[in-house]
C-alpha cells in the first residue's frame, strides 16, 4: 500500500512538473507546453524553455514585455509547489494554519500577475483583452490557439524588445595606457539572475588626472559602489582600468597597494589606541623593506594630516563618529596610494564634521593624488571638488554613464544649479525623481561620440 502510494506521490510530482496541473487538468498542462513551444519561436524565445517547469512562465512574462512580474512570478509558483508537495508531511494544526494562510497569500499574488503578464501579451500582439479572461480560464487551449494563429503574431520580439535608443547609446572614449592619472573602460558587468545574464554596468568610459577630486554621483541603485568595486578590482569587469599605465587587473598583487578604499563601515579594533592600529596597518601595508623607525615616522605624518596626534593614546572603542572615519581613512593612507577610493566617509557626520573631512581629503587630492568620493550631501561640500561622475539606472536597470565633467559643466548640462538636484532628475519618478535618466545617457554619449569622431 506504501509502495504503491509512494509511486502515485512521485508520479503526480513529475505531472505537475512538466504540466503545471495535475489530476483532470493535466491535459491542458500539455496543451500549454505546446502552445508556449509556438508561442516562443514567434517572439524570439529558444522554444526548449517551453518544457522546463517555472523557467516557462518566466520567459513568457518575456514575451510579454513584464520580465519584473515574470520574476515574481517564478518564485510565487514555486513556493506553491513546494507547500504543496510537502503539504502531506505537515501534522501540527498550527503549521498546518500557517501554511493554509502562505497557500492564500502566494495564490493571490499568482493571480496578479497573471493578470499583468497576459495584459503585456495583449499589449505586444496587439489584440482584445478580453483574451486576459481567456488566458485565466482556459490557459493551455489559449496557448495552443496563439501560437498556432497567423493573426496572432507580436509586434515586437524579446530581442526587439531591449533594442532601442538607450540600449544602444555608447559614449567611447578611447582608453589608452596613459603614464599618469586613472583610465576607465567598462564594457560591462554582468551576473547571472533568473536563467539570463542582467547588466549592472555598461559603457562607462572616463579618465581622471592626477590631483582631482571627484565626486561620484547617482541615485539609489544606479551602481556606484559596484563601479567603485570594479576599478579596483574587487568585483572584476569586462573591462580596461589602467592606473598610471599600469593595468590593475593584469597587475593586481602590485596595483593593490597603489589602491586604498575606505568603505561605508569602520573596520577598526575598538580595543586599540589609535596609534598602535596605525602602526599594526603599517606593517601590513608598507613594503617589508620598510624599517621599524620609517614605519612610526609614515604614522605620525598621517596621523598629523588627520589630526589624530593629540587623541594618538585613546582607545578606538572611546573615539567620536568623526574621529573613526578619519582613522579609517588614516590607516588606508599609509601606504600612500596614488588612487584613494571613498564610500561615504562622511556619513553620520554633522555638517561641520563633514566639512573638515572633506577639507582633509582636499589636501590629500592636493598632494598629486587621485580622490574619488560617493556623498550623499554633495552640496555643502561641492566647492571642493574638481569634476563629477554621474551615474544614471537607465530603463533596462543598467548603470550608465550619464556625465563626467567639471562640476561648473555639469551644472550646464542638466541645468540644474544643484547636486542634488542632478539626482532627481535621473531618478526614476518612482522615487521622486523626474525619470531623464535615458534622455541624459544618450544625451553625453552623443555628445562624446562626437568629440571622438572629430578627433
Amino acid at each position: 500500500m506504501y509502495f504503491s502510494s509512494t509511486i502515485e506521490t512521485w508520479f503526480d510530482l513529475l505531472l505537475y512538473l512538466f504540466t503545471g496541473y495535475t489530476g483532470l487538468y493535466s491535459i491542458f498542462g500539455i496543451l500549454e507546453i505546446i502552445g508556449l513551444f509556438l508561442m516562443f519561436k514567434k517572439s524570439g524565445v529558444k522554444s526548449f524553455w517551453a518544457f522546463i517547469p517555472f523557467a516557462r512562465a518566466y520567459q513568457l512574462a518575456k514575451c510579454a514585455d513584464r520580465e519584473e512580474e515574470g520574476r515574481i512570478l517564478t518564485v510565487s509558483t514555486f513556493l506553491l509547489f513546494l507547500i504543496n508537495f510537502l503539504g502531506d508531511y505537515i501534522e501540527s494544526p498550527i503549521m498546518a494554519l500557517i501554511v493554509y494562510f502562505a497557500v492564500l497569500a502566494l495564490v493571490t499574488i499568482v493571480l496578479i500577475y497573471e493578470i499583468r503578464i497576459y495584459a503585456g501579451l495583449v499589449e505586444v500582439y496587439k489584440t482584445t483583452k478580453l483574451w486576459i479572461v481567456a488566458w485565466l480560464a482556459l490557459g493551455g487551449p489559449v496557448a495552443i490557439y496563439w501560437g498556432l494563429s497567423k493573426k496572432l503574431v507580436p509586434s515586437m520580439k524579446v530581442e526587439d524588445l531591449k533594442k532601442d535608443a538607450i540600449d544602444m547609446a555608447s559614449g567611447r572614449h578611447i582608453i589608452n595606457k596613459m603614464d599618469n592619472g586613472l583610465a576607465v573602460g567598462i564594457q560591462e558587468r554582468t551576473v547571472m539572475e533568473f536563467f539570463h545574464k542582467k547588466y549592472l554596468l555598461r559603457d562607462i568610459n572616463f579618465y581622471i588626472k592626477p590631483g582631482r577630486m571627484v565626486l561620484l554621483l547617482g541615485g539609489s541603485g544606479a551602481g556606484k559602489t559596484t563601479l567603485l568595486n570594479a576599478i579596483i578590482g574587487y568585483e572584476k569587469a569586462k573591462a580596461d582600468v589602467i592606473l598610471n599605465g599600469t593595468n590593475v587587473y593584469e597587475k593586481y598583487r602590485k596595483m593593490i597597494y597603489e589602491v586604498g578604499f575606505v568603505p561605508q563601515q569602520n573596520l577598526i579594533r575598538g580595543k586599540d589606541t589609535i596609534e598602535h592600529t596605525l602602526l599594526d596597518t603599517a606593517k601590513l601595508r608598507l613594503p617589508s623593506n620598510v624599517n621599524a623607525k620609517e614605519r612610526r615616522d609614515r604614522v605620525n605624518e598621517v596621523m598629523e594630516i588627520f589630526g589624530l596626534t593629540p587623541s594618538k593614546t585613546h582607545f578606538v572603542d572611546k573615539l567620536s563618529g568623526g574621529q573613526k572615519r578619519r582613522l579609517s581613512i588614516a590607516m588606508e593612507l599609509l601606504s600612500n596610494p596614488s588612487l584613494f577610493i571613498l564610500d561615504e566617509p562622511d556619513s553620520g557626520l554633522d555638517g561641520v564634521m563633514a566639512r573638515e573631512l572633506m577639507t582633509q581629503l582636499r589636501s590629500v587630492a592636493d598632494q598629486g593624488k587621485i580622490v574619488i568620493v560617493i556623498t550623499h550631501t554633495p552640496d555643502r561640500v561641492i566647492d571642493l571638488f574638481d569634476d563629477v561622475i554621474v551615474l544614471a539606472k537607465d530603463s533596462h536597470r543598467t548603470g550608465r554613464l550619464a556625465f563626467f565633467g567639471e562640476i561648473d559643466e555639469a551644472r550646464s548640462f542638466f541645468g540644474k544649479d544643484s547636486m542634488e538636484k542632478i539626482v532627481q532628475s535621473i531618478n526614476s519618478t518612482s522615487v521622486g525623481g523626474e525619470g531623464r535618466a535615458d534622455e541624459f545617457v544618450l544625451k553625453y554619449a552623443t555628445e562624446q561620440n562626437k568629440e571622438v569622431a572629430n578627433g
